[in-house]
């Protein structure tokens, strides 16, 4: 006959309440049991010295008959010093799915690019821009970018 301890579900729909059992691991999750070890209620906050309270000596006792806890008892009792803390992978089901994937890489790519456009250098004014194109410009249109730009400069400069 293996032995587990586990939570058997009490309380009513959507306000749940357990109590740590031993039971053969054969017999149905709220049937019978060998032994009450204690209560959880996951309702009471973490902090709350109700959540979980245990019958330790107990506790101990069937842990050394050979009693196997559950992964969530494992946890509790890894809290209380009862057995050695083990360190849980979280199941790769919670990890985002293809679509979630790809929407943050574009937010990300969009705030790269973003962060990029900060980091340019304002622009020029237009007659040093075309001087550095490579492109034939006729000299009409350089004479009057550099009009255009020189009134505003003008305008800006503080009078004496």
């Amino acid at each position: 006959m293996s032995l587990k301890i586990r939570l058997a579900r009490g309380g009513s729909k959507k306000r749940p309440f357990y109590r740590v059992v031993v039971a053969d691991s054969r017999s149905p999750r709220d049937g019978r049991f060998i032994e009450k070890l204690g209560t959880y209620n996951p309702i009471l906050g973490s902090d709350h010295p109700q959540r979980l309270v245990l019958n330790q000596d107990r506790v101990k006792h069937w842990l050394g008959v050979g009693a196997e806890p559950t992964d969530r008892l494992v946890r509790f009792f890894g809290q209380m010093g009862l057995v050695k803390a083990t360190k849980f992978n979280n199941p790769q089901k919670a990890a985002p799915k293809k679509k979630a994937q790809e929407r943050m890489a574009a937010v990300a790519e969009a705030a790269r690019k973003a962060e990029e456009a900060k980091n340019v250098p304002k622009e020029e004014p237009v007659a040093a821009a075309v001087e550095t194109a490579e492109v034939a410009v006729p000299e009409e249109a350089v004479v009057e970018a550099a009009d255009a730009v020189v009134p505003e400069v003008v305008a800006e400069a503080p009078a004496e």
